[in-house]
């Protein structure tokens, strides 16, 4: 779409509340807001691509931003060689035992006819394929988590440049869509949403309980960062160019140091962004794209038009998760760590619905501004109700109840706001800050 000048006050609207914060509280949290927006905005854009190009309801989303985090474990971090000695080749051999049965399983039915002897025969592989898994399976987990459980008991990563993680993740999360999106995507919109939410919580309860995968709800910390692109805040501290650079500029080193990892990953972040902006808005001018919103629109026109809409939906399945699984490794690279239980589907699924619908469903500029403005509200908006309540319940004398009820409220502002903001522009702008065309 062509930028008017509405678009382009919204988009500037958001910069100048980032600034104001920088100015007002420090551009150290600025800079977070920053850094945030932008992997918001490209979770915003591959459920855009699912919902606004196909009409495809999918409420798994966070499923697939932890398996772009586990990607950037796999990758980035380095293996433990302990525990791969200790168990790492069992666990591999089983988890080959548990595939081969699946696949095996499935080519017997192909070949059986329809039956008792198909259904008999298909229970007996099955059981004993799984008691033949969990046999070697279990005693190598046993023997991985027995190393040093409290700093390791895992297998760890390949040792190789976080980067990579970025596209792997991508990979991992286009599998599970394509294998969920096999099975799935022939149900109705509600059903596919149930079914994508069930089998989000499903993988976040198994990265929460398979410490050998990524040490489960220990957590995985020091996920190592994009060097020489994003160099560590001591180091930069430990050079005296940079320090003499920062009090030039009259920047405590210490400040300035952190201020510049930051800005460094905003630029690399800002890249990704604009090159999957850049496909996205290239795909939705070309025939495929106006054929997935025809077959969004009316998929009993599409298919009397010849084209398969199964196919097809499982395409852009495919593709919107994967761009989700990017943005999962790439959060997990800024955080330097991989927490599995803050993954919560339900409650940020939510949050980046509401980007989409906010934004704009359908356009891509406006998935990325409502990505920008919502995340930018859900972390300013409980500091903001505190001063509010403060200021409202000033002149009210301490302890009086009606006091102390409006200042415990302020932790639940976050969500009122939410919920406030998707109803005024489901009211007053229903199709989004900058809808479709």
């Amino acid at each position: 779409m062509s930028m008017n000048w509405k678009n382009i006050g919204l988009f500037v609207t958001f910069f100048v509340l980032v600034l104001v914060v920088g100015y007002t509280q420090s551009w150290n949290t600025a800079l977070v807001i920053f850094n945030m927006g932008l992997i918001s905005a490209i979770l915003s854009l591959g459920v855009n691509l699912q919902w606004g190009y196909a009409g495809l309801f999918n409420i798994g989303v966070m499923g697939f931003v932890a398996l772009g985090g586990l990607a950037a474990v796999l990758v980035a971090m380095p293996p433990t060689m302990e525990a791969v000695n200790a168990g790492g080749l069992r666990i591999l051999i089983g988890l080959a035992m548990g595939a081969l049965t699946i696949v095996g399983t499935i080519q017997m039915r192909k070949r059986m006819a329809p039956g008792r002897a198909r259904a008999i025969a298909t229970v007996v592989v099955l059981v004993v394929g799984f008691f033949i898994y969990r046999a070697i399976f279990d005693p190598g987990v046993a023997a991985v988590e027995a190393v040093n459980p409290a700093s390791t008991g895992y297998l760890g990563g390949l040792g190789l440049p976080v980067l990579l993680s970025w596209p792997v993740g991508g990979l991992l999360a286009a599998a599970a869509a394509w294998v969920i999106g096999k099975t799935a995507l022939g149900l109705r919109s509600d059903y596919l949403a149930i079914a994508t939410l069930g089998i989000a919580e499903i993988i976040v309860a198994v990265m929460k309980n398979e410490d050998w995968l990524d040490r489960g709800v220990k957590n995985v910390i020091g996920i190592p960062r994009p060097a020489p692109l994003i160099p560590y805040e001591v180091d930069l501290q430990n050079s005296q160019s940079f320090v003499d650079s920062a009090t030039s500029l009259g920047l405590d080193p210490v400040i300035a140091s952190t201020l510049y990892v930051k800005l460094g990953y905003s630029i690399l972040f800002a890249i990704v962004l604009i090159v999957i902006l850049l496909l996205a808005q290239l795909a939705l001018k070309s025939p495929w794209g106006r054929m997935m919103r025809a077959i969004r629109d009316n998929e009993t026109a599409a298919e009397a038009m010849g084209k398969d809409v199964t196919a097809r939906h499982l395409q852009i399945f495919v593709l919107g998760s994967a761009i989700c699984g990017i943005a999962g490794a790439m959060m997990a690279t800024l955080d330097g760590q991989l927490i599995a239980s803050s993954y919560q589907p339900l409650r940020f699924t939510f949050l980046i619905w509401v980007m989409v619908i906010v934004g704009g469903s359908g356009n891509n500029w406006g998935a990325v501004l409502g990505g920008f403005l919502i995340w930018f509200l859900w972390v300013e908006v409980e500091p903001i109700g505190t001063q509010l309540m403060n200021f409202i319940t000033s002149p009210m004398a301490d302890g009086y109840w009606l006091k102390e009820h409006l200042l415990k409220s302020v932790a639940h502002m976050r969500l009122l706001t939410m919920g406030l903001i998707l109803l005024l522009v489901l009211r007053f702008s229903p199709r989004g800050l900058i809808p479709e065309k």
